[in-house]
């Protein structure tokens, strides 16, 4: 690599030449000098080629220098790029405005080279700095994220094999969440919930929503006949014991409101409550039952519908979709079924692609 691609990059904004030209002797050899002789340009080359700091005078025709800082400070892309005002305004008031818009520092011209390039040497170094740190919390973030990703999976996981089930349940279960979310993210009822940052907690969350079956018994979990009415008193008894579990887990972790396992919880929680208030363990009706319950409600039972089961064969999807459509106000949220049953090819097309761990697919016969 050339030696002067190597150099911190310079943008030197001035709309006088020979100006231009004494900045670029008391900078060079030390950096890249560029160069725009206008505001616009100035902004059209930092676009195409981000500097590591710029120059900029404030007096120029058309845009000035303040108008232009502005600019650049109002987008995600240039907004950490320094900027040093170099202007022959002096007044108090003209550097209290340069820091306003968002400049670093304010040299006034005649300028002294050695300062120039004291402040530039300053500038940088912070800026070097800045730029490691937000590289380490940007890691930092990934590398919980990926935490948060694996604990969610591994509970999961060993919910679903003690249930006899498998991991494609999981991956199948959070996909439809994640489809319905999405669709639904633009509906006027659900859009102001499901932004796309909770749309993919959801997609994360959705795998522990059975993590209460680690504590029923075998016999009853795995009972291949149907269950009688004290086992299934029990059963239901794993919605809570999900709530009970995430939130010592959210404790234990030093957790607030704004923890990964808040929507976790209340999926957990809440996925067996009915629209119409049969459901379980607190009878919710309507919309008092969260919204990532009733999503996660109608994924589990689309795939349970079309899975088999130790006390069940597996129900083609056309039989799935027409039992899902008639529980629509009892069991379900009618918009909800209203984006499923738009979803439905989508929803058997998730179902084929990830497939158990036996290898086998839906059948549609």
């Amino acid at each position: 690599m050339p030696p002067n691609l190597e150099k911190p990059t310079i943008l030197v904004v001035d709309d006088a030449p020979e100006n231009i030209y004494l900045l670029n002797a008391i900078l060079h050899p030390h950096y890249q000098v560029k160069a725009a002789t206008s505001g616009a340009q100035a902004l059209e080359l930092t676009a195409q080629s981000r500097p590591d700091l710029i120059l900029l005078d404030v007096m120029m025709p058309e845009m000035n220098g303040y108008e232009v800082c502005q600019r650049l400070k109002s987008s995600n892309l240039t907004r950490q790029i320094p900027i040093i005002f170099v202007t022959a305004l002096n007044e108090a008031v003209d550097e209290s405005k340069g820091f306003e818009v968002g400049a670093v520092d304010y040299i006034t011209k005649p300028v002294n080279g050695a300062v120039v390039r004291a402040r530039v040497k300053t500038h940088l170094m912070l800026y070097d700095q800045n730029r490691a740190l937000e590289e380490k919390v940007r890691e930092r973030t990934e590398e919980l994220a990926n935490t948060q990703e694996a604990t969610i999976i591994g509970f999961a996981t060993l919910a679903e094999f003690r249930n006899q089930e498998t991991g494609a349940h999981i991956m199948r279960t959070q996909n439809y969440v994640r489809l319905l979310a999405h669709t639904l993210s633009t509906h006027p009822h659900f859009s102001d919930y499901l932004n796309p940052d909770t749309v993919e907690l959801l997609y994360k969350s959705a795998p522990l929503h059975d993590i209460g079956k680690i504590a029923i018994p075998d016999n009853i979990l795995l009972k291949p006949a149907r269950l009688t009415v004290s086992e299934y008193e029990i059963i239901k008894q794993h919605a809570t014991y999900g709530l009970h579990a995430l939130t010592r887990a959210e404790q234990a972790l030093g957790s607030t409101k704004s923890s990964f396992l808040r929507l976790a919880k209340e999926i957990a929680y809440s996925h067996h409550e009915h629209w119409d208030g049969s459901g379980y363990p607190l009878g919710l009706t309507g919309e008092a039952i969260p919204i990532s319950g009733r999503l996660m409600a109608l994924a589990d039972v689309y795939d349970a519908l079309v899975s088999e089961r130790v006390y069940k064969q597996a129900f083609t999807h056309e039989k799935a979709v027409h039992m899902i459509v008639n529980d629509s106000g009892r069991q379900f949220d009618p918009l909800i079924v209203e984006a499923f049953f738009v979803l439905q090819g989508m929803f058997l097309n998730i179902n084929q692609s990830i497939t158990d761990l036996t290898g086998s697919t839906l059948s549609t016969n």
